[in-house]
């Protein structure tokens, strides 16, 4: 009796222990001595460190918020993160538990700014249910694909730029489990990290406006604007608070206003503004229009292309038009902003014939030709192919004749599709000065130094707006002939612009009611604020420092 009464008490003492849930996967083995040594720990690296190699001297205790400085955070664990989640619902099998991710909450200087609930795509399952330590940049400046940097990116967007003012701060990061079936569950703290962070202060030279020197090829604007409004943008550029940013210029009634290069860059620097290229498709297919080699933009793939050859064909292809391919409205199956589609054009780029992965595609049955918008890039690279076939000595030279030389410009490089054609759907670098030029010549109605390049009915065509754009994926606007459209707000008053736009936040702005052409560069490739921080530019202050109001 007294045996069961002490083996009953042993059960009951020790209940605790039998109530702990087992691991529901077998994480990999913590060998690493400073992993041991700091199992719980988030730390700061200035750079990408493999564990076997990770020393705690290699350890930040501050971090100096410079454009050439990176910094890097890995957590060190003691478990996996699936083994973490599942005592949150011991019920769920590890597929249903990959559906959760971390819980990551930033502190600047004792106080919450931030919390988010990691998207469930943000770490493979193969690393949740194995790694007990994750690595990733949090500041990059080698442009690295990585959801750290999305995360810190919208931390800084929500909060954390108002909360890092210049001077010294305490930064804190807690990672926890979360889990969301059948309910957003959230588990006990992981890991966590401090760090002295430190903002400093702005160089008075980097805020300087820039003086504009001589030799630019325009005419210097004597017009009044307000440069504390330049300057506080410049500061913020300095400060690697407006990201990437490589060069601003403003041309006020056909002259120049503002001339500013950021990040090392120069006048002479070449800029890549990515698909801005595509735009220069539009106005070469005006010009071949004009001059007779194309009859017209209703001219229809049947007309330049055997579509029998290619795969899937349909006689609906041969209905294709030139103005649908102009205003991104085609009846392929293909959608850049959809990762799942056939035509998205990093499908394209690995192939050895861009114009047979296009004209390959499928017809997209939904879909109605001229009605339906969907960025497709594939279309714009067969504009291109369509000139080099149809005008004389090729593209390249086409439009070296054509439009750049009489524009002024002689320093730019095209890219080439495989077939070693320029390729329309983008890259096409230039300087700024000279993108400028481009812009001017749409905002004179074609017209250069009194010689129609381009006609003004094409112009007129490519300031329409053909198609309204969908709000769920690039917000308001419209779309012209491989124009944008959209309407900044600055002291409750509208002013439209027409622009070119690429990757990484590059724009060429001709505005409508407004004498004005505004170019932005940057580098700010495949990030979430690259746009978004061109627009805050332009409405806080570009466009108030400019404009006549």
């Amino acid at each position: 009796m007294k045996r069961c009464i002490l083996f009953i008490l042993t059960v009951i003492a020790s209940g605790p222990l039998f109530a702990q849930t087992a691991n529901i996967t077998e994480p990999e083995s913590i060998s690493s001595p400073v992993h041991k040594a700091n199992i719980g720990k988030v730390v700061f690296l200035a750079d990408t460190i493999s564990l076997n190699q990770l020393k705690e001297t290699d350890f930040l205790n501050g971090f100096e918020a410079k454009p050439q400085n990176n910094l890097y955070m890995r957590i060190l664990m003691g478990n996996s993160l699936s083994n973490y989640q599942h005592p949150l619902n011991p019920a769920l099998s590890i597929a249903d538990l990959n559906k959760g991710n971390f819980q990551f909450t930033f502190y600047v200087d004792g106080k919450q700014v931030y919390q988010e609930n990691l998207n469930k795509g943000a770490n493979l399952p193969a690393t949740k249910n194995i790694k007990t330590t994750i690595g990733v940049p949090l500041i990059s400046n080698r442009n690295e694909d990585s959801w750290g940097r999305s995360l810190w990116n919208r931390f800084m967007g929500r909060g954390g730029e108002n909360a890092l003012t210049t001077g010294a701060h305490l930064l804190k990061i807690e990672a926890r489990p979360y889990i969301d079936i059948p309910v957003l569950k959230v588990g006990d703290l992981i890991a966590q990290g401090e760090l002295k962070f430190i903002i400093p202060p702005v160089d008075a030279k980097a805020v300087a406006l820039q003086a504009i020197k001589p030799n630019s090829g325009w005419p210097v604007s004597s017009d009044p604007f307000d440069k504390k409004k330049i300057m506080e943008m410049n500061g913020l550029i300095a400060q690697n608070r407006l990201k990437n940013i490589t060069s601003v210029i403003v041309i006020k009634n056909g002259k120049l206003l503002i001339e500013e290069y950021f990040n090392g860059n120069g006048r002479d620097s070449l800029h890549n503004p990515r698909s801005v290229g595509k735009t220069f498709a539009s106005a070469m297919m005006g010009i071949a229009i004009h001059d007779g080699y194309i009859k017209n933009e209703n001219q229809t793939l049947k007309d330049f292309y055997d579509l029998k050859k290619f795969n899937n064909y349909s006689p609906k292809k041969e209905t294709v038009t030139l103005k649908s391919l102009l205003t991104m409205s085609s009846i392929f199956d293909g959608d850049d902003n959809d990762s799942s589609s056939p035509g998205n054009e990093e499908n394209m780029y690995p192939t050895d014939n861009w114009v047979k992965f296009a004209l390959d595609l499928r017809v997209d049955s939904t879909k109605t030709a001229g009605k339906q918008w969907n960025y497709f890039t594939a279309g714009a690279m067969l504009l291109g192919d369509i000139l080099d076939k149809s005008v004389p000595n090729g593209l390249e030279k086409y439009a070296d004749a054509k439009l750049f030389k009489p524009l002024g410009i002689t320093k730019y490089q095209w890219q080439y599709t495989p077939q070693h054609v320029a390729n329309t759907a983008g890259g096409l670098q230039m300087r700024s000065l000279d993108y400028a030029r481009f812009g001017q010549l749409y905002k004179n109605g074609g017209s250069w130094n009194g010689k129609q390049l381009i006609p003004e009915s094409w112009v007129k065509q490519s300031f329409t707006k053909h198609l309204t754009l969908p709000r769920d994926v690039v917000g308001e606007g419209f779309y012209g002939y491989l124009f944008w459209n959209k309407t900044y707000t600055v002291n409750n008053k509208p002013y439209e612009t027409y622009y070119c736009s690429g990757n990484g936040g590059n724009k060429i702005f001709v505005f409508t009611d407004q004498p004005l052409v505004i170019i932005v560069t940057a580098t700010a490739y495949n990030t979430p604020y690259a746009h978004s921080q061109v627009d805050k530019m332009m409405e806080q202050y570009i466009l108030p420092a400019v404009l006549n109001q």
